[in-house]
């Protein structure tokens, strides 16, 4: 189809407010706003002032009025535990309102902040629309956060409630939960009135007297006293939920968004940008914990009409390469969104693609990536054995939804591969340097956005305004600083190299350690690649590349070095430096899929470092110390 996105981006640029006005007409309100925006003297503003209304009630309750009742609303697939089971909206009401009224009975009313630690089980969705029920505010905490790190957000976010599990499952382990939730309580300083405790089959834990009480049975209490509860109205610029980023040092910052603009946002998009229709089945391949499964197995589907898939598994491993293509063939998934780390494992144990011909997708339209740098290698491989369009699209915590995409609902714009696409609306995106002055076209520079963010995005960070100011704001003046690195070519695409982090400095040469590893990862024998920069007494910093071989690639390690030294060299030129590629069995990563590139920078430089909270294996950065070691004492 012809794409609609200048016409409609015009639109938005024309009169932003009539154009996010017009989009609040999928939401229902309780009352209207006085005003769509409202200008603050900082700046920033908020969205929808004066109206009122509830998230869990657009995302449940208005769909059973409407008599979707049992339209699929949730599926859980679990592959490590063999249990399946859909729940209809009906069925989501009657669950998320008794434990609703659960909380309730042990004092949760509006404002109050509920922290959910679970693993990727109904209940956790549960958990988050029950907060919404409320009017309370929820903090999901990542379960594989260790006690120290959950104790940091009880601390901050003071919780009167705790919402949690007796264990999580993995391929091969039962990982318990209870006592690093009794040990982050025991730490922190705060303490919270109740702990609602899921009891999982694979594994009971014990429960402590006066404080803990079991779900099931309060949710059955609930239900047997017919005790459900209605849908509490909040103001449309009152916090919906707290989602702490994953910081390795320091205070994590505790993201806050709120339900209006949230609300508004992530209903357009579903229909503009991810191009499904209600009823139709979405799966957001990530975890709750993280803003992911927020926006996109939580909310945004909910509030489109859409059955959502919750996933507790791999996309390899359970049982096997082919978990993705199993998922996509039994649920009649329209579109997958995961994390270009998936597709580069997938990739690695099934580089034919093979076990796709075993399973039936003739449902699956779309393939969208984003949660780091979708690298060309990755997005071409998954484009030719799919066959379908494969969306590249940038976001973060901070924004909620996309800010660079390829609008699949208006009409997809030509692919560039390396590039996220262009700008969403809502998002005036520019490239700066260092001193805030606007670049040329294709000059690489600081990537920005025009204040005022649209719908969604952040209002402030919880119990830290002057953080938030100073962390985003400050250093360009009227934009928000996204603290990512990139261009803006000639047709307006935007394209994101790393970091800002990740610039080097070769010689007083600025270069993009994601320039650097497109070029890698394009090599055939890489199924996954990172760069990082080494300091070095002549040159400042030079790159250093590591690498993951494909499996069934026979090319020895130094000769596949000196092949990605010489493309490096051919694509990006002698002034990159780049001399040494070391091959490693894995790269260490978050369990979110993302590289710590920037730990794995501190190791290189003999620089002080702490583990990362939020680390997949500890043992894949003791791997990197000793290989770096290693090649330092055979010189």
């Amino acid at each position: 189809m012809a794409t609609r996105y200048h016409e409609v981006y015009g639109a938005w640029q024309l009169d932003p407010e009539a154009f996010w006005a017009e989009a609040a007409r999928e939401i229902e309100w309780f009352s209207p706003w006085e005003k769509v925006f409202t200008p603050a003297a900082e700046g920033f503003g908020r969205w929808f002032d004066g109206a009122t209304c509830n998230t869990c009630y657009n995302c449940v309750d208005r769909h059973v009025e409407a008599g979707h009742g049992n339209r699929a609303a949730l599926i859980y697939d679990s592959p490590v535990t063999g249990n399946q089971k859909t729940y209809s909206f009906a069925e989501m009401q009657n669950e998320v309102s008794m434990l609703a009224a659960a909380m309730r009975n042990r004092g949760v009313e509006k404002g109050d902040r509920v922290i959910i630690y679970m693993p990727m089980v109904p209940e956790a969705i549960f958990a988050m629309l029950a907060s919404a029920r409320l009017g309370a505010i929820h903090s999901v905490v990542f379960g594989g956060f260790a006690a120290n790190e959950l104790a940091t957000r009880i601390d901050d976010a003071a919780p009167k409630v705790i919402v949690s599990a007796s264990c999580g499952i993995e391929p091969g382990r039962i990982v318990e939960y209870k006592p690093l939730l009794d040990e982050a309580i025991n730490t922190a300083e705060f303490k919270p009135q109740t702990c609602i405790i899921l009891q999982r089959e694979a594994h009971r834990c014990s429960l402590t007297e006066g404080r803990d009480a079991d779900y099931a049975e309060v949710v059955a209490t609930a239900r047997a006293e017919g005790n459900g509860t209605e849908c509490v109205a909040v103001a449309a610029t009152d916090p919906l939920y707290i989602l702490y980023t994953s910081g390795t040092t320091g205070q994590p910052k505790g993201v806050v968004r709120d339900n209006g603009g949230h609300m508004v946002a992530l209903k357009w998009t579903m229909e503009h940008h991810y191009g499904i229709a209600p009823g139709e089945v979405f799966w957001a391949a990530s975890d709750v914990g993280w803003v992911v499964g927020h926006s996109y197995i939580c909310y945004g589907p909910l509030l489109h009409g859409c059955a959502t898939v919750l996933y507790e598994g791999k996309p390899v491993g359970t049982p096997d390469a082919g978990a993705f293509w199993r998922v996509i063939q039994d649920h009649k998934v329209a579109a997958l969104f995961t994390a270009p780390t998936a597709f580069r494992a997938v990739k690695k144990e099934d580089p034919s693609g093979a076990l796709i011909a075993d399973y039936d997708l003739s449902h699956f339209r779309t393939l969208f990536l984003a949660g780091e740098r979708a690298d060309p290698d990755t997005i071409r491989w998954a484009q030719e054995r799919l066959n379908r369009p494969v969306i590249d699209h940038w976001w973060q915590t901070e924004t909620g939804w996309a800010m660079a995409g390829n609008p699949v609902g208006l009409g997809t714009v030509p692919v560039k591969l390396g590039s996220p696409a262009v700008p969403m609306p809502g998002y005036n995106i520019k490239v700066l340097d260092d001193d805030a002055r606007p670049v040329p076209p294709g000059t690489l520079g600081n990537i920005v956005v025009k204040l005022p963010l649209p719908p969604s995005c952040f209002p402030t960070l919880w119990n830290a305004e002057a953080r938030y100011r100073s962390a985003y704001f400050e250093e360009f003046p009227g934009y928000y600083a996204t603290s990512d690195a990139g261009i803006i070519d000639e047709d307006g695409y935007v394209f994101i190299m790393s970091r800002t982090d990740d610039i080097i400095n070769v010689a007083g040469h600025r270069l993009s350690t994601g320039a650097m590893e497109e070029v890698i990862a394009a090599h055939e024998s890489i199924a996954e690649c990172a760069v990082i920069g080494v300091a070095d007494p002549l040159k400042g910093q030079i790159p250093v590349g590591f690498y993951v071989q494909n499996d069934g690639t026979n090319l020895g390690d130094a000769a596949l070095e000196k092949e990605l030294v010489a493309l490096v060299r051919q694509q990006i030129g002698p002034v990159a430096a780049f001399k040494t590629a070391i091959k490693v069995q894995r790269l260490p990563k978050t369990r979110s899929g993302k590289i710590l590139r920037g730990t794995m920078q501190k190791i290189a430089n003999s620089e002080d470092w702490k583990m990362p909270a939020a680390i997949e294996d500890p043992a894949a950065l003791d791997e990197i110390s000793k290989i770096l070691k290693a090649r330092q004492d055979s010189r």
